[in-house]
């Protein structure tokens, strides 16, 4: 009897800082994502560079005590904090005794390893084919070097080592299976408006607590982890609102700073649920020193889908985690704990004020030969108190405004 164990694997993160971006933070939320993938991190190497070097991104010497440290230190691993050209791959490759893989080949592993509904997994394999095509002859090293580990997950070895033609033949197959599920789920979305479902999506950086969001309010059962991207494939429960409303909660995936564009396209058919809902949560971890940065990524990858027009809640979930809120609370912004449950009834309160008008409160007296109306009523909207009266039935109530003309006889003006 043997007893098969995965070893983890080494890594050292590299990247160059050119000012385009915050070099240390994103290289501390690569350190993450390496964590989330299942990289065991030993360091990390920053230059300093006016813009990266066109044959190894890093200068000569720097990737030199790379290779060293490399070495030294029986290092599997080296990922770059960058999008790495086929030739830079290459070079680097003669050089650094260890596998080579960046940012993108990272989260794409990542994606891989989480992606559950088979929608997701076509996602994930087409995007990774279409990133690995152009690399294939200088990636040949690091795959026989990982050995099945970090970066080779998804379509699998022996199909990236198999012709461009073949690759391009499985790209076009994926895609032709995936323009189905987008008419799939296109159709679904026009019967949820058809049938008057009001849809409210969850979106936010990953990790900042959406899929907690999705369990404490609906029961969802969700995965729900510390961890990068724990939460791939979207999930839809109902939920319903002070009101007597019912909507349906969509969690969608999470982002991070500068996504790989190959994601973004596969996964569009998938974010494009937020660009379609009634209300958008921008969920944010506000205890984070990077949560106006986590609001600005999600802000433009909606504007990216089209959704810049659909009405935005800020969430800043994680308020437990702080004395006081760094933010002005307004009907647009709400503060909570997911964890905790602090500050849920406000949220839904205000879910309710930033979602499109569909019902009237209003004060009723329906006679009694009208009383088939109180059943309507109470099925599609929500009735909080009734009365009988001498000259009928008496009703506190949410109505729908599809048939508020049919009670318009019967409100009472002078009811407190």
């Amino acid at each position: 009897m043997y007893e098969n164990k995965e070893v983890q694997q080494t890594a050292v993160l590299a990247s160059v800082d050119t000012g385009e971006f915050d070099a240390q933070r994103s290289i501390e939320e690569l350190e993450e994502l390496a964590k989330s993938a299942g990289a065991q991190v030993k360091g990390c190497v920053i230059q300093k560079k006016e813009k990266p070097d066109p044959a190894t991104l890093m200068g000569a010497g720097r990737l030199e005590e790379l290779a060293e440290f490399v070495a030294a230190n029986e290092i599997d691993l080296v990922i770059f904090d960058h999008e790495l050209a086929p030739a830079q791959l290459k070079n680097i490759e003669k050089i650094v005794d260890a596998a080579i893989i960046d940012r993108t080949t990272l989260i794409l592993d990542i994606f891989a390893q989480r992606a559950k509904t088979s929608e997701g997994r076509l996602q994930v394999e087409l995007a990774q084919l279409k990133y690995r095509l152009p690399r294939l002859s200088g990636m040949g090293t690091s795959l026989s070097r990982l050995g099945g580990g970090i970066g080779t997950r998804g379509p699998g070895e022996s199909k990236l080592e198999s012709d461009r033609r073949h690759i391009r033949r499985r790209i076009h197959s994926l895609e032709v299976e995936l323009e189905e599920l987008e008419k799939r789920r296109g159709l679904l979305r026009q019967r949820r408006k058809k049938d008057d479902v009001i849809s409210v999506a969850i979106v936010g950086y990953t990790n900042v607590g959406k899929s907690t969001l999705l369990n404490t309010l609906t029961d969802a059962g969700v995965l729900a982890k510390d961890m990068l991207f724990a939460t791939l494939d979207p999930t839809s429960r109902a939920l319903s609102l002070p009101d007597g409303r019912k909507v349906m909660l969509i969690d969608t995936v999470g982002l991070v700073s500068r996504l790989p564009h190959q994601l973004v396209q596969a996964f569009h058919s998938t974010l494009e649920e937020a660009a379609d809902a009634d209300l958008i949560l921008n969920v944010c971890d506000v205890s984070s020193p990077e949560f106006d940065q986590q609001l600005q990524v999600t802000t433009e990858l909606l504007k990216e889908l089209g959704a810049e027009n659909v009405p935005v809640l800020t969430v800043l979930n994680k308020c437990d985690k702080l004395p006081e809120i760094p933010m002005t609370l307004n009907k647009t912004t709400a503060a909570i704990s997911a964890k905790t449950g602090e500050g849920l009834d406000k949220l839904l309160e205000k879910i309710v004020l930033n979602l499109p008008e569909t019902h009237r409160h209003l004060h009723l007296l329906i006679p009694y030969d009208k009383s088939g109306l109180i059943g309507e009523i109470r099925q599609s909207g929500k009735v909080y108190t009734e009365e009988y009266r001498e000259q009928g039935t008496y009703l506190d109530a949410n109505v729908d405004l599809k048939i508020c003309h049919r009670v318009q006889d019967y409100i009472l003006l002078n009811e407190d």
